[in-house]
């Protein structure tokens, strides 16, 4: 796994990026895992948000690593319900 550039770090972690995938309560679908390749696909950084109540911590680390595996992305940053997920090209 190679080193994530401190630029992307930056974006992923401003306040300003706002999350452009929502997770709700049907969980992790066929559909969301499209939608986020397809987006990364696109923007090469994608913020996902799970709304809350849905999966509990380590549930939601589990999240995290299936969607990175699923669309061949690296997981930037987590925290909390919120995770942001880089396509290196």
């Amino acid at each position: 796994m190679s080193e994530i550039p401190s630029q992307i770090k930056r974006q992923a972690m401003d306040r300003n990026f706002q999350p452009s995938v929502r997770i709700g309560k049907t969980g992790i679908t066929e559909n969301i895992v499209e939608e986020v390749r397809g987006q990364l696909a696109k923007r090469k950084l994608v913020k996902i948000k799970i709304n809350k109540g849905i999966y509990d911590r380590e549930d939601r680390a589990q999240v995290w690593e299936y969607l990175a595996q699923e669309t061949s992305s690296m997981i930037v940053h987590t925290r909390g319900n919120v995770g942001v997920l880089w396509y290196k090209s």
